[in-house]
């Protein structure tokens, strides 16, 4: 069974910086690309940023600049270093790896998985 641990989340004032980080554990031989999603109050899950094994990064337009996502594939885990937080940052930030070969019912397969959400609060 794999699992998604994420942590790093908080309150912060606007202007300030946060770190997240998700470490994906379990019998995992490659997972394909992670990333951060999140999610406010009323409003539907959108792509914050993602990264693939190779290290190629897409970024929402809205936090070009001042998000930058990392990865440490030996580690299985991704990082989501956040500047410049703004109120508008405010969400439930989800932590998704996509394309996870696994070994499974005496076979290999390929699922999804997110993790259970960290909170990020940012302050005016």
């Amino acid at each position: 069974q794999v699992q998604l641990v994420e942590s790093g989340g908080g309150l912060v004032q606007a202007g300030g910086s946060l770190r997240l980080s998700c470490a994906a554990s379990g019998s995992i031989f490659s997972i394909n690309a992670m990333g951060w999603y999140r999610q406010a109050p009323g409003k539907q899950r959108e792509l914050v940023a993602a990264i693939t094994s190779g290290g190629s990064t897409n970024y929402a337009d809205s936090v070009k600049g001042r998000f930058t996502i990392s990865r440490d594939n030996a580690k299985n885990t991704v990082y989501l270093q956040m500047n410049s937080l703004k109120p508008e940052d405010t969400a439930v930030y989800y932590c998704n790896a996509d394309g996870v070969v696994v070994a499974d019912k005496g076979g290999i397969y390929e699922y999804d998985y997110w993790g259970q959400g960290t909170q990020v609060t940012v302050s005016s």
